[in-house]
């Protein structure tokens, strides 16, 4: 039996958008850089990888998902490899808006959405299920090209929970995904994934906590 292809699936670190509360939704075209907490994360989350014989690093287009793959690729002397399958999913009419504005401004559609966001598409965009439609396959491919290896992914809070919900066969919404967090796949060919860590952030915790 073939060794499996080991999977870092991570978050970008937080933008200023990640950090209003509620979180605005960034989707595909508010494309901000980290804010310093980000980059923080993202340090920490370099750190914690930094110990792992990666042997490629494949990330969204965005910048955000950029900035954070290329921190993650700089100890292993590597450049980050773009993706366009792994960009964060289309909000279409919500884009800039919070969760708040949302519910107020669209109810209905807000709590259909929040209910089967696997089916229910944002308004004028997608569904987590067509995100899964388009990234798991992208994912299934590039590890298959990296049998017995480690490689890293970033993606994006819609992503990785439509990922990690087709694997689990969970729905998304019942999935949480930190700025900064790591989660952990095995791949074992043809096409079956294996959850081993889900959300992982304890390098992201303060030190100095009790």
């Amino acid at each position: 039996m073939s060794r499996p292809t080991i999977i870092y699936l991570l978050r970008h670190g937080a933008t200023a958008a990640n950090l209003e509360s509620p979180p605005r939704l960034q989707g595909q075209t508010l494309d901000d850089g980290l804010a310093p907490l980000g980059v923080d994360q993202v340090r920490k989350a370099a750190e914690a990888l930094s110990r792992v014989a990666l042997r490629a690093v494949y990330t969204s287009p965005l910048n955000r998902a950029k900035e954070t793959a290329e921190a993650i690729a700089r100890p292993h002397g590597l450049g980050p490899i773009i993706v366009s399958e792994f960009l964060e999913v289309n909000v279409g009419d919500w884009q800039g808006l919070t969760w708040e504005e949302v519910r107020r401004d669209f109810p209905e559609h807000y709590e259909q959405v929040h209910t089967d966001p696997v089916a229910v598409p944002y308004a004028g965009g997608e569904s987590f299920g067509d995100v899964a439609d388009r990234a798991l396959p992208a994912l299934t491919r590039i590890a298959g090209r990296h049998a017995g290896e480690s490689i890293a992914v970033v993606g994006h809070n819609a992503v990785n929970r439509a990922i990690l919900g087709r694997v689990l066969d969970v729905q998304p919404r019942l999935l949480r995904q930190a700025n900064g967090g790591i989660n952990l796949l095995e791949f074992h060919p043809p096409a079956s994934f294996l959850a081993v860590m889900i959300n992982s952030c304890l390098h992201l915790m303060d030190e100095t906590s009790s």
